[in-house]
């Protein structure tokens, strides 16, 4: 089976920061994990030097960022995952070599599922099986993947371009449906950089598909031809979901908002029996 990048840097220590709301590496340290030599400042020149491409867009991914260290806060050369995979492929050490065949895989990959979608949703659905999410939930899931793409579809016909106003019609439909907006919700259930939704149990998951799917029918019904009529409609669909929330619980007596997980609640469950 192919090694993953987080084992091949078994032993390790590899230092980093949030940057932008994701990780940036340490760029000497990634490098002194995969060569030979002891000096990786003076590899990197050297790397530098024969691979002239990447001195050409070096300023483009790699930064100086502080990086909290056993010394203190120190000012380091730092790149994110994408910058760490250019790097690497300019190291000719037989300890880079299972990157660079897990980055051939993974871009076999995405190809193949470019070519035939199908597999993009079996590969998921496997990962969800991995990581121990029962098949109901996972069918849930998908489906609730699948009109996420539908609304997000239909918010690029009305004009939404940028991520950030996807986030925040996201949020309207989630302040609506649950009380709290997504980012609100994922410091209630103690997350960080997790996908806020492969922490929802079945009910959670039910209203956040009702709250969206609704949001696009009222879209492709009125057709809003403004960000603020996107908006309104956002809330709107959420809106429907949320009455169905709060209705739930007053007939099942309990919040469907929760600071637990999905897999917790699982596990917990096993150890009850």
């Amino acid at each position: 089976m192919e090694t993953t990048k987080i084992a091949l840097f078994k032993g390790r220590k590899i230092r980093k920061t949030i940057h932008n709301n994701e990780w940036w590496f340490v760029v000497e340290d990634v490098v002194l994990a995969l060569i030979d030599s002891s000096d990786p400042k003076q590899y990197i020149q050297r790397m530098k030097q024969r691979d002239l491409e990447l001195t050409k867009g070096w300023v483009q991914i790699v930064h100086t960022l502080e990086v909290p260290t056993e010394g203190g806060k120190q000012m380091m050369n730092c790149a994110n995952t994408e910058g760490i995979f250019r790097i690497i492929q300019s190291i000719p050490s037989p300890k880079a070599e299972p990157f660079k065949r897990w980055l051939a895989k993974v871009g076999y990959e995405r190809v193949q599922e470019i070519e035939n979608p199908e597999l993009a949703t079996k590969r998921t659905r496997m990962l969800y099986k991995l990581k121990g999410y029962s098949e109901n939930w996972i069918e849930k899931r998908m489906r609730g993947i699948a009109i996420r793409e539908e609304l997000t579809d239909e918010w690029q016909k009305r004009g939404a371009k940028e991520q950030k106003e996807y986030e925040i019609l996201t949020a309207e439909i989630s302040k609506a449906t649950f009380g709290v907006t997504p980012s609100e919700y994922k410091k209630l259930k103690g997350l960080k950089r997790q996908n806020l939704r492969d922490h929802m149990d079945d009910l959670e998951l039910i209203f956040t598909m009702l709250g969206e799917k609704v949001t696009t029918e009222i879209s492709q019904q009125e057709k809003p031809d403004t960000f603020p009529k996107n908006k309104k409609v956002a809330e709107r669909g959420g809106s429907v979901a949320g009455n169905a929330r709060k209705q739930t619980e007053k007939e099942i007596g309990r919040s469907v908002v929760s600071k637990e997980n999905y897999l917790q609640k699982s596990e917990n469950k096993k150890l009850l029996k």
